[in-house]
């Protein structure tokens, strides 16, 4: 292996949503160097260390890219015999999991960049020998997209990311939960309407004229498989907020004491909430409980971060509202009736499973491993994901306890005189268990 090194680091925030080329074997190229410019001003022990065992050591996901793109752009495209087989296993999502990658032999720093150079160049042999297989190239440049976001989860956590707190869902100034979330001198009438006033978030009609919807993406293009295929649902009027929920919200909710209101959490949520067997929740001080406040960005107006399924319901139930299903966040959002989507992504009411005629492409593990395991869908994008990934279609998942990934909620309601069948206002129904 070569001793290639990673840049030095300009401007992340200008690489971080830049457009990509049209041309799938030049975006390729552009998103590596998103990468590199991504990371390239942390230090070797900063890459090497893990920060959390729900997150892997930054150099893990490194290589891991390098291995992926090896396998579909060389092995399965090129028809060549794997570049590093021994290391197949050990950067195999499946085989090595997470809360285990920090203790081993991993590939060093320079190692890994040397990996990923080799593979490219590879690469590039292929391509000039076959041609570009544009579902694999937009698999493979994707893949890398979505691995960066949660290395950016990683580098928050890590404290290795100051810019991240200058845009949206970035760090600020919240306060701790349960905290006073108004002025001493405040009188209690005016905090009553200040408190009315947040847990009445404005809300859009969405209308339904047919009693059914189209959910899913076209059959043209580039969609991973649990996008597929796309089909009708019934779904009845409903209402829908403009805008996600504040850090304004969230901390009103706190400081009404949501956090120890039995009567607004599910059983799961609750368990969760006391930090029981099983979770993988801690507050401040290391010890259970519940996730500490979700960064406060710029202003009490920006969208809440870092917010669990568990908490979203708890705080849908606190505004007497509920959680959208993904088949009426997505109506609204081809409605053009949401604002600031992409923000935060946005926990739904729907568990994670296949739609109707779903067929596993172009391998069951990327998706069908984990219907029917609790996964809940979480839709819109985050201010740290690229536009390429983050379309209205594309469903992500994560399990309702998960907080460290860029995660809010937008709330919903029935309209009037049309119940919809999704999960009542005030007690949630049980999240998943797994």
């Amino acid at each position: 292996m070569s001793t290639a090194q990673a840049p030095t680091a300009h401007d992340p925030t200008g690489v971080l949503r830049a457009p990509l080329p049209e041309d799938p074997h030049e975006a390729l190229h552009a998103v590596r160097e998103r990468t590199r410019t991504l990371v390239a001003g942390l230090t070797r022990a900063q890459l090497e260390t893990q920060f959390d065992p729900l997150l892997s050591p930054l150099v893990w996901d490194l290589a891991h890219i390098a291995a992926y793109e090896d396998l579909w752009l060389v092995h399965r495209h090129g028809g060549r015999p794997l570049l590093h087989p021994e290391l197949a296993a050990m950067y195999d999502a499946f085989e090595t999991p997470r809360a285990v990658r920090g203790d081993l032999e991993l590939l060093d720093v320079p190692a890994a960049w040397a990996y990923l150079d080799d593979v490219r160049g590879r690469v590039d042999e292929v391509v000039a020998e076959r041609g570009v297989d544009p579902e694999l190239h937009e698999l493979v440049l994707r893949h890398e997209l979505q691995h960066t976001e949660t290395m950016l989860q990683a580098m928050r956590l890590g404290g290795l990311a100051p810019w991240l707190d200058a845009l949206p869902g970035g760090a600020g100034d919240a306060r701790p939960a349960g905290a006073d979330a108004r002025p001493r001198e405040q009188s209690d009438d005016v905090a009553a309407r200040a408190l009315a006033r947040v847990r009445r978030p404005a809300l859009i009609d969405v209308p339904a004229p047919d009693g059914r919807v189209s959910v899913g993406a076209d059959p043209e293009g580039f969609a991973y498989d649990n996008e597929r295929p796309r089909h009708e649902r019934p779904l009845e009027p409903f209402r829908i907020a403009r805008r996600p929920v504040t850090v304004e919200t969230w901390r009103a909710f706190a400081a009404d004491g949501g956090y120890d209101d039995r009567a607004l959490w599910s059983d799961d949520g609750w368990a969760w909430r006391a930090g029981g067997a099983g979770t993988d929740v801690r507050d401040s001080t290391g010890g259970g409980g519940y996730a500490g406040p979700p960064p406060g960005a710029r202003g009490e107006d920006e969208a809440a971060c870092h917010l669990s399924f568990f908490e979203a319901e708890a705080i849908a139930a606190w505004c007497g509202l509920r959680l959208p299903t993904e088949a009426e966040w997505e109506h609204a959002r081809a409605s053009g009736l949401l604002h600031d989507a992409g923000a935060v992504w946005e926990w739904t009411a729907s568990p994670f499973e296949g739609y109707p005629g779903f067929v596993p492409r172009p391998y069951p593990e990327y998706s069908a491993v984990f219907f029917g395991r609790g996964y809940r869908v979480l839709r819109g994008g985050s201010f740290a994901s690229h536009p390429r990934v983050a379309t209205a279609s594309f469903r992500n998942w994560d399990l309702p306890e998960r907080h460290q990934i860029f995660s809010g909620v937008r709330l919903a309601a029935d309209a009037p005189d049309h119940p919809s069948g999704a999960p009542a206002s005030r007690r949630p129904t049980a999240g998943g268990r797994a």
